[in-house]
């Protein structure tokens, strides 16, 4: 089972998708709410790899950042994703990272943490697709280097899903 303290991110990510048989495949390690939420209240950046995200999210005073768009992340050899993963370096301490459309981008930042980058509060994997998004989530679930996360196995997740995971952790916050 989850952890008691995560049922209303569990309800909120099946009320996003609407399909509960996805709570089958949710996997929350036991000190992600409180971590995520302790990052949340401190005011730290909560860090999304996708627009659609940031919109999703419903605390119009929460410290969102989404760097896609930046015009440094096009870097040469790597995916936009992840190259705007890079971008979060500076302040990723003791951030959270909520992914919820490129697998790359949780890839990058596995390796970035792999690499001695500064480490997050806590991590929300939910990359969605058919290209690396079971691997990756995979990949944070067997080896979360340490760090409270929240993911959901197989192929399936998604903004919407990554949005919940905020929204749930906030909703009695704002």
């Amino acid at each position: 089972g989850l952890p008691t303290d995560s049922e209303a991110v569990a309800a909120r990510i099946v009320h996003a998708c609407g399909m509960p048989e996805v709570a089958r495949e949710l996997r929350i390690s036991e000190d992600f709410c409180e971590a995520a939420r302790t990052a949340i209240r401190k005011g730290r950046p909560i860090f999304v790899d996708a627009e659609m995200v940031r919109h999703g999210i419903i605390g119009k005073t929460l410290n969102v950042v989404c760097t896609l768009n930046d015009t440094s992340a096009s870097a040469a050899g790597t995916t936009r994703s992840a190259a705007a993963v890079e971008l979060w370096r500076p302040h990723l301490e003791g951030a959270f990272v909520v992914i919820g459309n490129a697998p790359t981008a949780l890839f990058a930042l596995l390796a970035m943490i792999d690499g001695g980058a500064p480490r997050p509060a806590a991590i929300a994997g939910f990359p969605v697709g058919f290209v690396g998004a079971a691997e990756s989530k995979d990949e944070l679930h067997r080896n979360p280097r340490g760090i409270p996360y929240a993911t959901l196995l197989g192929r399936k997740g998604g903004s919407a899903m990554a949005a919940a995971v905020v929204n749930a952790l906030t909703q009695d916050e704002a």
